[in-house]
This record gives C-alpha cells, structure tokens and sequence, in this order.
C-alpha cells in the first residue's frame, strides 16, 4: 500500500461509524458518579477541588467501558488510584524541568509498556501520563496536591460504589462472549450448508475462553449457564465440519447431501437459540420442526459410515447444548455441567497474584523489536518533546499538546494515524460545540458543572461508535471543564486547537521516524502458524494411535496453541495490508495464498479431530509415524520460512507412502483421507511460497506494478465518474 492509499485508509477509518449497540445505562450510571463528585466539590470546596474531583470520577468511568473481564467496580478503584498516584508524584517533580521531563519520560514509557498486559491496561495507563500533565498546574503546595489526588482517587471510589450498589446486567460481558462464540458456529453451520469447505474464524472462540477465566470468588457467584456451552461450542465445530466436507462426510450430491443440509440448519437454529438464551438469561426455544429434523431414525437414515457417524455425534452435542442452556426450565433451575472439579473454572489471576504476571510480560517485551518497546520509546520521547514545544509557545494550557499524543498513539501506524484525525476533527467540533453554548448561556460555575456531567454523559454514550464521535463530547466536556473554573472560552478555544494539532503532529512523526512495520514480521508469523498447526495436527495423530486422556489433553494445548499463532498472523497481516511499507520476503498475493493453504491445513486436521476414537475404539498405530514425520517436517520448514528458504516435505511423504501401502483393508479409510489432504495444503504452502531469487525479485517488481495499475486504474475510474472535475 502507498503512502496516499495508507493515509486515505486513515481518514475512512478515523472518521467511521462504528455499528454498535449503545449501553445507555451504563452511561448515565457513569454520568450521575461524574455529577455526584462534581457537585459535591463545588458545594463544599471550591471549583479547583471540582475539577481534579471531576478528572477522577470521569477517567474511571470511562475506563469501565474498556474490553476486561474483571468486575467493573475493581477496574473503576485501579483507575482512580493510578491516577491519584500520578498526580501526586507528578507534583512532588513539578517545580523544575530537570526533575519533571525525567518523571515524565520515564512514566511515559511505562504506560507505553503496560501495553505488553492488555489494551485495557495500556489506555489506562495513558490516562495516568495525562492526568499527570493536566493536574500538576491546580495545587499550590503538597498537602494540597495530596488533598488533590484524594479526591481524584474518591472519583473512583463514587464510580465503584454505584457500580456496587446499581449493576446493570451483572455478568453481561461474559454472557456475550459466549453468545457470541455460540452465534458463530450457527452461522459457521449455514455457510457450510451452501460452500461445504467455508472456514471459520476463531477468534470469537478465543474471546469466550478469555472471558472463562475467572477467579476463586466470581467462580462463586458465576451464572451455571456459563460453565458449559464453550466446551461445546468447541466440540460442535468440528463436527460440523466432517459432515459437510464432501471428501470425509456427506456426498456431494443427492439425498446424502439433502440430509446434510437440513442437520446443518437445524444445529444452526439450536446454536442460535442456546445464545439468546444464555445472551439474555431465559430458557432456550426451539421450534418442533427443528426437533424433528435432529431425531436419526435407525431404519430410514441416508446418511451412512463417517458421515452417519458425524450426524449421531451432532445431535448427541446439541441436546446438551440446550440442557445446559436452560431449554424449558424455569428460572434458576438450570443444570451444572459434569466434570472433574479441577477443571469447573479457568483460573484468572487475582490482582496480588498479577504482579508476577504482569513482570513476565513486560520483561518479555523489552527488545528492540518488539512493537511495545517502541510504542513505549516513541510515546516517552514525544510526550516530553511536545511538553517542551508548548512551553515555548506563547499559549496557555500547554499541557494539551503533548496529551494529545500520549491519549492518540498506539502501538501500530493506522491506529495511532487514525486517531489522531479523529482526535483533530473531533476537537474542532466539539470545541466549536462548547463554544457556541458558552457564549449563548454565559453559565456560572454550577451551571458550567451541570454542563460538564452531560457532555461526559454523551461522551460515555458514543464510546463505542468511534473515537471522533465520542471525542467531540470530550473536547466539550473539558472547555465546559475549564470555564467551571474560571477560564474564558476566548482563552481556551485557539489554544486547545492549535496544541491538538501539534500533539497529533508529533504522533504521526513519531511513528515515521522510529516505526514497528508488521510487514517485515509477516514471513515469522507464517512460521509460527506453521510449526503451531503442525504439533496440532501431529497431537491428533497420536490421539488416534493411542487415545488416552493425557493423549487428549496434548491434542487441546496444541489446539489452542495453533489458535493464538493463527491470531496473531491475523493481526500482522491485517496491520500489514494497511501500511505504506514495500513488500519484503512475501508479497501480498502470496501471503494471501500462503494463509488459504494454512488454513486448509488446519481444518484439515480439525476434521481429524471430529473423528478421534474412544479409549475402547479401533486404534490407528500408522498414525503415529505420520505424526513424527508432519511435527518434524513442519518445524524444520518453519525454520527454512525464517530464513527464506524453501520447505521440504520429504519424511510426510514417506510417511504418507508406507501408511498407503499398509493401509489395503484398512477399516478407517477416512483418517487416511485426511492425512491426504493435510499433505495437500503443505504442498500449495510450499507452492505459495517457494522462490528463486530471480522470482524474488521479479515477483516484487510484479507487486509494484500491480499497484500502480491500480492506482492507475482506480484514478480514470474517478475521472470517468466526475467528468466535470
């Protein structure tokens, strides 16, 4: 992508709708904690005291709208005490520069870490370099900057309480990431109806196991009905899969295929019915016709051998689907799901046990090439160079350049480019917003504070419908902040334009001059896939060698190890296709093809997986030299991908050979099948991939002149389309 396709993305991106459902109730509880503290403050101390009161009690309310699966009240309390702490250690160093830009780099920099944790603890962490920037001008001594962070940290406390005392749909985040995993496979189960080799993100998965984890006392007070329809969301998936798929379950044409079709559209409308039941806390409702569809009569069933196999297995999965749904039962009454007691709950890390954690992490991400550690670098430096900048300026408030780029940057381009356009325009509007009202109403500091909490109710409102929207309410919010107390908005409005400016300036300039580019990445995130899917596929070999429970336990880590590696290809691929940067070892057409031969790799040993015997079924021993041959090959070629060399799959053939030639009489054809196609999609990988330097750079070349040509192309398609200019 060029630079002008890159920066036009931004602009589409910055300024987009994001389709949503608004939770206003969580708005106004957030709002009335904003008014609580607010007015309390102009009543009993002064606006000063109402502003810090008001930096608190909005930055943890907002904060409870970020992706955690902790309780909303503990991530409203961390707000308020991080941002306490900041303000008071930023006023202790606030008396000279050579005391403070050190702080200030330094605490930039962490916050730039704490993105190694999470996005959540990332964006908080910003929040605490900002309030350490804005609240360092109000106290006049250190027992008032003491006084200041009490009342910054009581924000959080207001907001906690009425988190507390007011919850509204308790559990609900949780709810709907397991819907949402649930509605996934249904729709997954309709596209397999009409392209029988439809893949499957599973991201939505991954998102309901984050959101299983829970610790020792929410384990306690967890719904039932989100204990057990995870797990078989996980184990439908796969099923479906082998009944679809022509080569291993259903044939492609005829009654066979018919019979398919009606099972899939029925496990879809009972997916469907378990996730609005558990998304909203009723008995799941199936219609009878559905019911009838899922019964397999012994005598008249089409369906036969794997396929028949796969159906059976299906229906079996779906009962208890709605059984732990709740299907008919009346509130309440819900059955628990069997299991061992040491495998009732993911176990998340209380916030004690977390520190451990969290140094891991951090410690993991400090090298020179990881995208944290520059976000980290590149946010440290321009928060102090914006800080210095400002203060040469002959403006007020010159606080608001720099956090203008610490609230913008991220770690990668097009989010820290996207936002900050958004956080320009936003500002604009809402600025000129405030302003207007400011001069219609001339408001007094009660007024001012009333204005304030229903600005930052709106920003609340429209935070998830993108960052320009909801930033227009904030730019408001904090004019209407600072008239409160007793700035005039002919003051206010030129500078916290101009200072956004700069701030989004220096964030874009930041990322050109010291960038973390996915793209050179892409060729090492393909040979983790790579090595991940085959220690998976080769797990599911040996669990048909020898099932066991230890067996089965290797087949899900290596399962979930291919799912985090498959995501995190995803995410370097998508960050890579939106970035002005050259292609380097891989283009973009043959990323793309390398990505649809790994997934077919990967489904190829999920169908596997869907036939894995019991412990008292027919064994496969051929399996496990497959097995060491594919986990070998695939390691070997994960290495060659790393050093752009071309991969080898010499011991899978091999291997592939003598299980065919051992195989005449085999009673499991179809595990064969699938080795067959596993091999099938390492070949197109090897095709996708494998060059000689002449096509090295011929096919680079090639890619340069693809994109002119469109470029080209896209620009007379313009011209035909607006002839007169």
């Amino acid at each position: 992508m060029t630079w002008r396709q890159a920066l036009g993305e931004v602009v589409r991106s910055g300024l987009k709708i994001e389709e949503t459902r608004l939770e206003p109730l969580l708005a106004l509880r957030a709002a009335a904690g904003l008014a609580i503290v607010v007015g309390a403050a102009l009543w009993l101390a002064s606006p000063a005291y109402a502003a810090s009161a008001a930096l608190g009690a909005y930055s943890a309310g907002g904060a409870t709208f970020q992706r955690s699966w902790r309780p909303r009240k503990v991530v409203a309390l961390g707000t308020g005490a991080a941002l306490a702490l900041s303000t008071f250690v930023g006023y202790l160093a606030a008396g000279r520069l050579v005391t403070f830009l050190p702080l200030l780099a330094v605490w930039a920099f962490a916050a730039g870490m704490a993105w190694a944790v999470g996005s959540t603890a990332g964006i908080v962490a910003a929040t605490t370099v900002g309030s350490m920037l804005v609240t360092i001008t109000l106290p006049t001594s250190a027992g008032r900057a003491l006084e200041h962070a009490g009342i910054i940290a009581l924000g959080g406390v207001v907001q906690a309480a009425l988190i507390l005392l007011f919850p509204i749909r308790r559990w609900g985040a949780h709810r709907d990431a397991l819907a949402d995993a649930l509605a996934a496979v249904a729709d997954y189960a309709r596209r397999l109806r009409h392209d029988p080799t439809a893949p499957f993100d599973p991201e939505p998965l991954m998102t309901a196991r984050d959101a299983a984890a829970v610790t020792p006392s929410q384990a306690r007070t967890r719904p039932p009905a989100l204990h057990g329809p995870r797990g078989l969301a996980e184990r439908i998936r796969p099923v479906l899969a082998a009944l679809a798929d022509p080569a291993v379950g259903a044939p492609a044409e005829g009654p066979g295929r018919d019979r398919a079709r009606e099972l899939l559209d029925a496990a879809a409308d009972v997916l469907d019915a378990a996730a609005r039941s558990i998304r909203h806390g009723t008995p799941a409702e199936v219609r009878p016709e559905t019911m009838d569809v899922l019964r397999v009569d012994e005598e008249h069933e089409v369906l036969e051998g794997p396929a028949r196999q796969a159906a059976e297995r299906l229906v079996e999965l779906l009962g208890e689907a709605l059984e732990i749904a709740g299907s008919g039962c009346p509130p309440g009454s819900t059955p628990t799901p069997r299991g061992p007691a040491d495998a009732e709950f993911l176990r998340r890390p209380t916030m004690l046990r977390l520190v451990p954690v969290v140094v891991r992490a951090v410690r993991r991400e400090l090298r020179p090439d990881s995208p944290v550690f520059r976000h980290a670098v590149r946010l440290a430096a321009v928060a102090t160079l914006g800080y210095l900048l400002a203060a040469r300026l002959p403006l007020g408030h010159g606080y608001w350049a720099p956090l203008a780029s610490v609230m913008v940057m991220r770690p990668d381009f097009h989010r820290t480019y996207a936002r900050a356009v958004a956080r320009l325009v936003g500002t604009v509007a809402g600025v000129a917003l405030a302003t207007g009202v400011v001069r219609a109403l001339d408001p007094d500091p009660y007024v001012s504070g009333a204005l304030t909490v229903v600005a930052a109710g709106l920003s609340y409102t429209l935070n998830r419908t993108g960052y320009a929207y909801t930033q227009c309410f904030t730019a408001a919010y904090v004019v209407f902040l600072l008239g409160m107390g007793g700035q005039a908005w002919e003051q206010t409005v030129p500078e916290r334009v101009v200072l956004t400016l700069l701030g989004g300036v220096l964030a874009m300039l930041a990322y050109v001059l010291f960038p973390a580019w996915e793209t050179p990445r892409l060729q090492s995130r393909l040979a983790d896939w790579l090595a991940a899917n085959g220690r998976y596929a080769a797990a599911v070999l040996r669990d048909y060698a020898e099932p066991s429970r230890e067996r089965h336990a290797d087949m899900r880590r290596a399962l979930l190890g291919s799912r985090e590696a498959h995501a995190a290809w995803q995410e370097t691929y998508d960050r890579a296709r939106r970035e002005p940067v050259r292609p380097r070892g891989l283009t973009s057409r043959e990323a793309e093809e390398a990505q649809d031969a790994l997934k077919g790799f990967g489904r190829a040993a999920m169908l596997m997986e869907s036939h894995v015997p019991r412990a008292d079924g027919r064994l496969v021993p051929e399996a496990e030299r497959f097995a060491e041959a594919l986990e070998a090959d695939t390691a070997k070629a994960a290495a060659a991908l790393r050093e752009h060399r071309n991969p080898d799959w010499g011991r899978v053939r091999e291997a592939l050979h003598a299980w065919q030639d051992a195989a005449a009489g085999d009673g499991i054809p179809v595990v064969r099948r699938e080795a067959e196609l596993q091999k099938r999609a390492l070949d197109d990988l090897a095709t996708a991939v494998s060059r000689t330097p002449l096509e090295r750079d011929v096919g680079s070349a090639r890619e340069d002149r693809r994109v002119r040509a469109t470029l080209a192309a896209a620009g007379s398609g313009a011209q035909r389309a607006h002839p007169g200019g």
